[in-house]
């Protein structure tokens, strides 16, 4: 026994928090690394354990205790169906942050939060690597790179950047027709400039359901990525900074196409429960997020008729099943699309191997959950996978480009703004 409490300040799990967990084990065989390796040491139960152990000072954060906590992909899938209501994500995340705090945290944890905080939050010096790993996908040195023994496995994890990236701001579309809502769409850090074709989807879909929408100036990352590795600091300043911007305007929700980042803006009342000025905004602002499919649904959005007549296979992101437990939102939009035959996939809702910066930090889990994934995607024949968060779609394409597999990886909004497109073509719109 070392007689020191590990995880003593500010972020520490809480007593109440981490006894709820009883080890009954239903959650292993929902944990991608346990059912992958079978160790205990790499289940929520096995990590809880290590995190309980640290925190009443018996056992030391040593390297093999830290690199259990980094290998959590912090999916949440264990939390789901916990039947003790166990805040693994909550727990995980304060962990992760009195490690970081401490001496004992890894240089590979403080260089990773560096990058994070000085590059990912930082919207100039993020689009200055987006046009790098855009150059080095246009100019062939990434083919190269894949195809060289010895760095292909971690070259192929590198994010696709092409297209126009989205730069909207203010109000960025009028409703078509009677106007319904006003939303506010949370533009993020990563999407605009990897995805901005989704942005520009996302928009076209609001309008045409009777929405104005708008995009704050003001805004920032969502801290999402900062929060689960322990920048807890950064996370709480980039919240501030959100809630200033989007209750600067009167709106009806804040509308996200990232499930992710909608989670996390969910959690803002969590995150900042300690903070007296920003207590109750950051309870009413995460009252107004909506995930876009379960925006629509609940709004509720126009069928389109445009037929797509294609095979569809569907990837539930882990933090909108898991974190905000939606799995029928986005199924039920595909549904309603015309000529959409949706054939789901075994273990849809298992993690994909993205999970932020885990590509990054941990290839070679990385890549067995992204292979068993599209072993899995193969199976259903599907020309189309579908998802709901662009970290989601970055994996998924990588997988592709890895399997030389001939599908394409699509937001579920793409398809149901083509369907409405499709519709328009022939003159069908109501």
């Amino acid at each position: 026994m070392t007689g020191n409490r590990a995880f003593s300040g500010p972020f520490a799990p809480s007593e109440a928090d981490l006894s709820q967990c009883v080890r009954c084990g239903l959650c292993l065989q929902h944990c991608p690394t346990f059912v992958e390796t079978g160790l205990e040491t790499e289940s929520p139960r096995g990590r809880l354990y290590l995190i309980r152990a640290m925190s009443e000072g018996l056992i030391e954060p040593t390297p093999n205790a830290i690199g259990h906590m980094d290998m959590c992909l912090q999916c949440r899938s264990c939390e789901a169906v916990c039947p003790s209501g166990v805040a693994y994500g909550r727990i995980m995340e304060g962990a992760r942050a009195e490690v970081l705090a401490s001496d004992r945290a890894p240089l590979a944890w403080r260089l990773r939060a560096l990058f994070l905080r000085e590059v990912v939050a930082r919207p100039g010096r993020l689009a200055l690597l987006a046009s790098a790993l855009r150059f080095y996908r246009a100019s062939g040195l990434r083919a190269v790179a894949e195809r060289i023994p010895g760095i292909r496995d971690r070259a192929v994890l590198a994010p696709t950047i092409s297209g126009r990236p989205f730069t909207g701001s203010g109000v960025i579309a009028l409703p078509e027709g009677t106007k319904k809502r006003r939303v506010a769409l949370l533009t993020g850090c990563i999407m605009p400039l990897a995805y901005g074709r989704v942005h520009r989807a996302t928009v076209r879909v609001l309008a045409r359901n009777g929405c104005e929408v708008v995009a704050p100036v003001g805004q920032a990352c969502c801290g999402a990525l900062h929060a689960h590795n322990g920048d807890r600091k950064t996370a709480m300043e980039l919240a501030r900074r959100n809630i200033d911007a989007f209750l600067a305007d009167e709106i009806d929700a804040i509308v996200v196409n990232s499930a992710g980042c909608g989670a996390a803006m969910k959690e803002y009342r969590e995150l900042l429960s300690g903070d007296p000025a920003y207590r109750v905004k950051a309870d009413q602002f995460s009252g107004l997020v909506k995930d876009i499919h379960e925006f629509l649904v609940e709004l509720p959005f126009e069928p389109p008729t445009g037929n797509l007549d294609v095979n569809v296979t569907y990837q539930d992101s882990c933090h909108l099943a898991h974190a905000q437990r939606i799995a029928s939102a986005p199924r039920r939009v595909l549904g309603s699309i015309p000529g959409v035959r949706l054939i789901e996939m075994a273990h849809a809702d298992r993690c994909c191997g993205s999970a932020g910066v885990y590509s990054l930090t941990q290839p070679e889990m990385s890549l067995r959950l992204l292979d068993g994934k599209m072993d899995d995607i193969a199976d259903t024949g599907a020309s189309v996978i579908a998802t709901a968060n662009p970290g989601c779609m970055a994996q998924l394409e990588a997988g592709l480009r890895r399997h030389r597999g001939a599908a394409r990886v699509t937001h579920v909004v793409e398809l149901l703004d083509a369907a409405y497109e499709r519709a328009g073509a022939r003159g069908e719109r109501h």
